[in-house]
């Protein structure tokens, strides 16, 4: 997994730490910096500070950790923000609660990686939602049909939480905004778009 790989790069890096450098996301402060600066301001600008709550799925923590310091303190407007993770890994649930980490396998690639990330601000999350393989991938399907747009599984994870939330008598009239950072083009070949091209484009793509 993530942590596996992680620990192999540190590995090589130890090995020579002239000849290897590791940026490592998970815990380069400049990782939530830049979304603090960039993608913040950006949303606060489209919104025109009318955001109410932020939907973003946890890979490294750097997006939900940038955008609500910026938001949060910077602007002091007190944004709920809702962490999205997988259900069959959820560590941050877990963390907030005070229990053990348990750690599991599950299809949604680019957010629950098995670990809390150095970046991850905790004291900046409000709530967490969990979300499953499946549900992550339907809804990563109807962003393509539906809406033009080929993301990732991960984006459907974030897609199914904002879509729940927004249907929830709690939220009515709020401004939800979510994030959708991984294009759809590398999962081609996954179940998330199995049985969606037929033989004859099989047989012209390969």
């Amino acid at each position: 997994g993530m942590k596996g790989a992680i620990e192999k790069a540190d590995e090589i890096v130890a090995s020579d730490p002239v000849k290897y450098f590791l940026p490592n996301q998970f815990k380069n402060p400049a990782n939530p910096k830049i979304h603090e600066d960039t993608t913040g301001p950006e949303i606060w600008e489209d919104t025109e500070g009318g955001i109410d709550v932020l939907v973003s799925g946890i890979g490294t923590g750097g997006t939900i950790t940038g955008i609500s310091r910026f938001i949060k303190k910077g602007k002091g407007k007190p944004i709920m923000s809702v962490a999205v993770e997988p259900v069959h890994s959820p560590v941050i649930s877990q963390q907030m609660r005070g229990e053990a980490l348990t750690p599991g396998p599950h299809k949604i690639q680019g957010i629950g990686a098995g670990f809390i990330p150095d970046v991850l601000d905790l004291s900046l999350v409000d709530r967490v939602e969990s979300v499953t393989n499946d549900e992550s991938i339907e809804f990563a399907r109807r962003l393509s049909r539906e809406e033009g747009i080929l993301s990732g599984i991960s984006c459907g994870a974030a897609a199914a939480v904002a879509v729940r939330l927004a249907r929830s008598p709690e939220f009515e009239g709020k401004t939800i905004v979510t994030i959708l950072p991984d294009a759809g083009e590398r999962y081609l070949t996954t179940a998330l778009f199995e049985g969606w091209f037929d033989a004859a484009e099989v047989t012209v793509s390969s």
